[in-house]
This record gives structure tokens, sequence and C-alpha cells, in this order.
């Protein structure tokens, strides 16, 4: 299974930008779906999160600004990005994680996609 992320680029500060991230083929028993970015220099971070149930969380930095939402007949997960901040800029990864009934867990995670906010 691969995770194709895209929706990544360059806006203002103050602007918008809606990340996707879908996956080539059904996973089955997802657990939670999310989104992590990783700045120059930083470790990842997570940004939001979504869980099967579809409650959700945020990193304290992007709350009231991202919306998280998942699509799961679509194995699909977006971050609608509003009121970009410079310090939003960073490579987006979007991941799954699912689980089975013996416990037996597998991480899946997408190959970025690139957000730059200008100041």
């Amino acid at each position: 299974v691969q995770l194709q992320a895209s929706g990544g680029g360059l806006v203002q500060a103050g602007g918008s930008l809606r990340l996707s991230c879908v996956a080539s083929r059904r996973i089955p028993s997802i657990n939670f779906m999310g989104w992590y970015r990783q700045a120059p220099g930083t470790q990842r971070e997570l940004v939001a999160l979504i869980r099967a149930d579809g409650r959700s969380n945020y990193a304290e930095s992007v709350k009231g600004r991202f919306t998280i939402s998942s699509d799961n007949a679509k194995n699909s997960v977006y971050l609608q990005m509003n009121s970009l901040k410079f310090e939003d800029t960073a490579v987006y990864y979007c991941n799954v994680y699912s689980a089975d009934a013996t416990g037996s867990g597998r991480d899946y995670w997408g190959r970025g996609t690139l957000v730059t906010v200008s100041s």
C-alpha cells in the first residue's frame, strides 16, 4: 500500500491550503489517520489525528486553524489549513495506522508534500 500526499505549495501568510492523502488500495482495520510535519533541523511532529470513530486531536499550535477529515470508504485523509503562518512551513506527511484483532499494528507513511508559507 502506498500513500500519495498532495496539495502542498507556496502560500502567503494568512492564506489556505488543503492537503490530501489517498491510499493506493484499501487498508483494513484503520485505527487512525493523521498528518505530521517536519521543518528543517527539527523532529517530525504530530499535527492532527483522526480516529476511526471520528474523534480528532490537534497540536496546540494549529488548533482553530487546521481541520482534519477523512473518507474511510476512499482510504483518504485531508488537512484543511487556514490562517497559515510562516512557522507552518514544513514537509507534511500523512500517516495511517491499522491494527488487526490480535493487536498487530502497521504504520503507513506518505512521501510528504512541502508547504512553504511566505511571511
